[in-house]
């Protein structure tokens, strides 16, 4: 006790003073936190000093961008510095696949989005100045790009809430590109060569969607950048698609506009001479390569027997090169840009299509189909902003709006369904559609359900609720909407071609045969899962099953007394 009392006495004492004299004491808490941040920015300036250190790296990019692009001043400096800071990680893979689950967009945003300073010191642990030359992607400065002849002509993608500088890089390196270009603060463009002058780096002044300490090009202007490993990722992860084997077109030289002769032809070879010259097919035909897009006079829809191309590729021992008569194609990572434009209606309106469907059953994915063939934006009965980030901008338009070429919706009322003048009613398998729509309420649009979703009480009282409504929305929609056009999600999928077709002249617009062959080689959007998840056992119970089969006959019969086709085989129990 004695003890206790003796070490009370010294901090009574410094108590009372500090009580008496308090400037003094915050004075001595002021030093103290000086004294700490002084610490801090020494050592971080230590760490960006040295040999290969940033400011170094600085001087370098500075010098390039004098010679190349007669940049002085102090902001362009700041601009290159910063970019560096983004794309020099260390150990980084091409990164994430096309629009991964925007959860985890969310998380690698919120990383990106901070300071960089302590990336950049940890990724220069352990490199020297030749490991640091052999960086990712180089600043290429800022160009002018035209909506109607653009500077990239590769894939491109929006996202109006998360987009980042490394998301884009990823996204054209993942696809074989050598350049990555970002517009508007959201629009990532990719290309293999810049078509387009050079810009003021003032006009690239928009921060990016997804990080705010970062530039992502302008009102019309692109900040692009050189992807420096792209083409050992075109080989590595970039590769072409197989189309099959096809009888030489009538007219070659105007179904297949561009030729040459290849010495050792190989697949590589032809599918690099295309790519280069921003073609989407890769036409192989013996020692000679065609460059093309998909026509009418060359659709891709009569496919022969592969027997039929069999001819061994000079420069490659077990690939085939096609002959005379019949072609090997590939589909290159060239974006086919016909069908890439859309707009709202010039005009309003006069009647209101709905594009009707139980959820799960294909909307969005129709949405993104009919866009694309039309060159119209789609509008929506409700407002979804992640299907506006992904570039649905009708999205945020009022349904009664006019501006849209029809209107998702996922009502069932009598009074809702008769407020369109006519309707697309898209129906799908309801076992298809049910794991469908489960996956996106418990994993969002291109999410999956969790394990403990499937297993839990989750899923019997899902299908307990929604396998009704299932049957009773294509019900109300024959029963109450006006002049209906059935079309069923697996026919799309069977064949688009004469599916969307069929859904461009119910709208009441010309078809452009060109435009859907373009959608034919793009069909899938932003939010294509990746099929169905296989799950370890069946989730239909016996009960489920028998109730789900007694739904699907009432809806085929209800097709049937309207002289419509009923539901595909596959919908029917075995």
């Amino acid at each position: 006790v004695t003890g206790g009392a003796s070490m009370a006495k010294p901090l009574l004492k410094i108590q009372r003073y500090f009580r008496r004299k308090p400037v003094r004491f915050f004075s001595l808490i002021l030093l103290y936190l000086t004294a700490g941040s002084l610490v801090f920015l020494h050592s971080g300036f230590v760490g960006d000093s040295g040999p290969g250190a940033r400011g170094g790296r600085d001087s370098v990019v500075a010098s390039e961008m004098g010679s190349r692009t007669s940049l002085s001043d102090t902001r362009g400096l700041s601009i290159m510095s910063r970019v560096f800071k983004e794309t020099r990680r260390s150990g980084r893979r091409f990164g994430p696949p096309w629009m991964k689950k925007s959860v985890r967009e969310g998380r690698e945003t919120e990383g990106r989005a901070g300071d960089y300073t302590n990336n950049w010191n940890r990724a220069l642990k352990g490199r020297n100045a030749k490991d640091m030359d052999d960086g990712r992607a180089k600043y290429a400065g800022c160009y002018v790009d035209d909506t109607q002849k653009r500077a990239l002509r590769g894939v491109s993608f929006f996202d109006y809430k998360k987009m980042t500088v490394f998301r884009c890089q990823d996204n054209c390196a993942e696809r074989g590109y050598m350049y990555a270009g970002l517009e508007f603060g959201a629009e990532c463009y990719c290309g293999h060569k810049i078509q387009a002058p050079n810009a003021s780096e003032s006009e690239c002044n928009m921060e990016c969607k997804g990080e705010k300490s970062n530039l992502c090009g302008g009102a019309n202007r692109l900040s692009i950048y050189r992807l420096e490993l792209s083409q050992e990722s075109a080989r590595r992860y970039g590769s072409a698609i197989f189309k099959g084997c096809f009888h030489r077109p009538d007219n070659v030289t105007l179904a297949l506009p561009f030729s040459a002769i290849i010495q050792n032809m190989s697949v590589d070879k032809c599918v690099d001479m295309c790519t280069e010259r921003e073609k989407s097919l890769a036409v192989l035909a013996g020692d000679r390569c065609y460059c093309g897009f998909p026509t009418p006079l060359f659709s891709l829809h009569e496919l022969e027997d592969e027997n039929m191309c069999l001819h061994r590729c000079h420069g490659e021992e077990f690939e085939s090169c096609g002959n005379d008569k019949f072609f090997v194609v590939y589909q290159t990572q060239v974006q086919d840009n016909r069908c890439m434009d859309r707009h709202f209606l010039p005009a309003r309106a006069k009647q209101l299509v709905a594009l009707a469907s139980f959820p799960g059953a294909g909307n969005t994915w129709a949405r993104h189909l009919i866009e694309l063939a039309t060159g119209f934006y789609t509008g929506s009965y409700y407002f979804d902003g992640s299907l506006y980030n992904k570039g649905f901008k009708g999205e945020r338009d009022h349904w009664r709006s006019g501006r849209t070429i029809c209107i998702k919706t996922h009502e069932s009322g009598r009074k809702e369904i008769e407020a369109f003048d006519s309707s697309i009613l898209m129906i799908r398998n309801p076992y298809k559609a049910l794991m469908a729509e489960f996956n996106r309420k418990y994993g969002g649009h291109i999410g999956f359900a969790s394990q403990a979703h499937w297993r839990g009480k989750e899923w019997p009282e899902f299908v307990k609720n929604y396998a009704p409504w299932w049957a009773s929305h294509t019900l109300d929609w024959l029963n109450f909407g006006k002049n209906v056009h059935v079309v069923h999600f697996e026919n799309v999928k069977r064949d688009l071609f004469s599916q969307l077709k069929g859904m461009v002249q119910f709208l009441g617009l010309k078809v452009s045969e060109d435009r859907l062959l373009c959608v034919e080689g793009q069909k899938d959007g932003n939010f294509k899962r990746s099929g169905l998840r296989k799950l370890e056992y069946d989730p239909y119970t016996p009960e489920m099953r028998a109730d789900i089969n007694e739904l699907i006959r009432t809806v085929d019969s209800a097709l049937k007394k309207r002289n419509m086709s009923g539901v595909p085989e596959e919908y029917m129990p075995r």
